[in-house]
């Protein structure tokens, strides 16, 4: 008897590698790479090319869609100066989700999960709330988790120092990584609103 398959939205490989040993007994995991959020354009090819080589190694199969952020800011964009853990990042998410549960669909999967939880800057009590509207929505189940438990976070420090990954030091979004800059005006306005 076949596993299920879990369609497993990631963000990039650090995030990406300790989640999929986890679930990779369970489930016939299909990794899915869509974040339009990611910018500027060079830091999204660079994760985006990271990942891909990380799933050839592992002999899995890999799937992406287009990076279309346009719609991305224009869904996001009155949230801009909301900050980290605000509804910017909520709106991020289940636009994401979203697109992540038709390509589900349409691959017929099983369940859908997300690797994002395993952050410490992501809220897993949000995206397991959006996981779950959109279960309800699309009729696919969505696997609730908070990988950042059970030191899932060390553990995919471990994964990505051991493998050589790039860690990023923002989210992906412009608007986080302009606020990392504290001296911009953009910094400024951020901390005004």
């Amino acid at each position: 008897m076949s596993n299920k398959s879990l369609l497993l939205h990631c963000c990039c490989a650090p995030c990406f590698g300790y989640v999929y040993e986890l679930l990779k007994t369970a489930f016939d995991v299909l990794p899915f790479f869509y974040n339009p959020n990611i910018a500027p354009k060079k830091e999204y090819k660079k994760r985006l090319i990271e990942i891909e080589k990380y799933c050839g190694k592992l002999g899995c199969k890999f799937y992406c869609s287009d990076y279309n952020v346009r719609d991305w800011v224009k869904v996001v964009k009155k949230y801009r100066f909301s900050g980290e853990k605000s509804e910017r990042c909520w709106v991020c998410y289940e636009f994401r989700l979203r697109r992540s549960f038709e390509f589900a669909a349409e691959k017929r999967c099983d369940i859908v999960a997300t690797t994002l939880s395993i952050s410490p800057h992501k809220d897993a009590e949000k995206i397991n709330g959006i996981g779950k509207k959109l279960e309800n929505e699309f009729g696919i189940e969505f696997l609730e988790a908070d990988f950042k438990k059970n030191d899932g976070f060390r553990k995919s420090i471990e994964i990505s120092n051991a493998e050589g990954f790039y860690r990023q030091n923002y989210c992906g979004c412009i608007y986080s990584k302009l606020e990392r800059d504290k001296n911009s005006l953009w910094y400024k306005k951020y901390k005004s609103e």
